[in-house]
């Protein structure tokens, strides 16, 4: 196995993947302008009908997906405002901008969420509102509910994140303690026209998880966000203000977030633009090219980041030994979003923790892995993820580096630094969940 070649082509089918959401192309394939009808997939929009024109972006993909608007709409854009984690390339012409904090929200994601509320309130019946939506979503636009602070959602978030929990179980308890999550983002546009475009980064593209489903109705209620905390055995870890806004909302003494019915449907249109299979796909193409066999695996693989990487390497084996499910050489390809339960205050995100396992599972075989988020950062880390072979474990130990004792404190960022095998892209601008690529020859 020429080790070097194999893991150049793991990150070159990485690279493919992040690409194929690039989120102004994804944008652009949707939206097209001829004639002053606008055409957003098969519905079409006379524009001289409309007074105004809003566009409102946020997320981590905020800044390309405006940029696509932008191009399609030029000045007939009457205005807006674009927020996100990362500076955008340029100036936007006719759109504001928030640079906001993530995963955790913070002073600036209440000052963007009150400067769109002032947007929407001016919408009307007359006007086109246009959300374009990606992962980090939830954390950069932020608006307690009554009675709460932002440090009060800062620390609940905090504590669910440190816990282990799901993506869908992060967002039910997040739209229970939120003026805008769970379709307060709609009901404040609505009378209005509104459209959104989304880029899925959550496990089967469920509308109400992405970004907390601030523009659609939620099927989650604060009877199921305070089962998420009972499960997770962190009611004590929430602030008092938390837990009594869940209780009363479990009462009935809390109005419940938006529901089906409670609105014209034919006012609204959804779509996703990006997503993980999209991405999948694409990877898959590129390892072809390069003559491996290839197995998609799936796109909405998660579970507990090391227990998931055992899994992968048994897969990995079978074809090794067997060329079962498919012959070498192979490269197997999955998305979705793992998570890690926090034991310790080591470095490391989902991506490189799922590395460190898998590298501990394949020593010693024919085997390279390629772990990270498509979005450059791999939660609180500056790595997208990181790769490994079945070397990698072996290396570690001639310089004295113990993958066990780092996986124990999950630590997996200084055990892959000390490697030299972090994989460091910087924000990519995009955000469709996890990649996965195994080699095995």
């Amino acid at each position: 196995m020429d080790t070097d070649k194999t893991r150049q082509h793991a990150l070159e089918i990485y690279k493919e993947a992040v690409e194929a959401a690039n989120p102004k192309k994804c944008v652009l394939d949707y939206l097209s302008l001829e004639d002053e009808v606008l055409t957003i997939e098969s519905k079409t929009y006379d524009l001289k009908e409309f007074d105004s024109i809003y566009a409102i972006a946020f997320g981590k993909a905020a800044s390309a997906m405006a940029e696509g608007v932008e191009e399609v709409l030029g000045n007939r854009l009457s205005g807006g405002m674009v927020i996100s984690n990362s500076q955008p390339e340029r100036k936007f012409n006719k759109l504001g901008f928030h640079l906001c904090g993530h995963p955790v929200p913070d002073e600036r994601s209440i000052l963007a969420a009150n400067d769109v509320m002032s947007i929407l309130g001016t919408a009307g019946e007359k006007d086109l509102v246009i959300f374009l939506i990606s992962g980090g979503g939830s954390a950069v636009l932020s608006m307690p509910s009554p009675g709460l602070t932002l440090d009060d959602t800062r620390k609940a978030t905090e504590a669910l994140l440190r816990s282990g929990v799901d993506k869908n179980g992060l967002n039910a308890v997040r739209k229970h303690i939120s003026q805008i999550k769970g379709g307060g983002l709609l009901k404040k546009a609505l009378p209005a026209h509104v459209v959104t475009l989304i880029l899925s980064n959550v496990v089967s593209d469920k509308l109400d998880a992405i970004a907390s489903g601030p523009t659609v109705p939620d099927s989650t209620t604060y009877e199921d966000a305070w089962r998420v905390i009972e499960a997770l055995g962190i009611e004590h870890q929430l602030p008092p203000q938390v837990v009594v806004h869940l209780e009363d909302g479990r009462k009935g003494e809390l109005a419940e977030t938006l529901k089906e019915g409670e609105f014209d449907p034919e006012l609204v249109q959804t779509l996703i633009v990006g997503s993980n299979i999209k991405s999948l796909i694409a990877a898959q193409k590129k390892a072809a090219e390069f003559g491996y066999n290839t197995l998609m695996l799936s796109s909405q693989i998660s579970g507990e980041a090391k227990e998931v990487a055992k899994v992968i390497a048994g897969i990995a084996f079978d074809i090794e030994r067997s060329d079962i499910p498919v012959k070498t050489p192979s490269c197997i390809i999955f998305g979705g979003e793992t998570a890690v339960t926090v034991h310790s205050m080591g470095k490391g995100g989902r991506s490189t923790e799922t590395a460190l396992s898998f590298c501990m599972e394949i020593t010693d075989h024919n085997i390279v892995g390629l772990f990270c988020d498509t979005d450059g950062v791999d939660g609180p880390i500056d790595a997208a993820g990181a790769i490994c072979d079945g070397q990698s474990r072996l290396n570690a130990r001639k310089i004295n580096v113990s993958a066990r004792e780092h996986l124990a404190q999950n630590n997996s960022y200084d055990f892959f630094d000390k490697l030299g095998d972090l994989i460091i892209t910087g924000p990519t601008g995009t955000n469709v969940m996890d990649i996965g690529i195994v080699i095995v020859e």
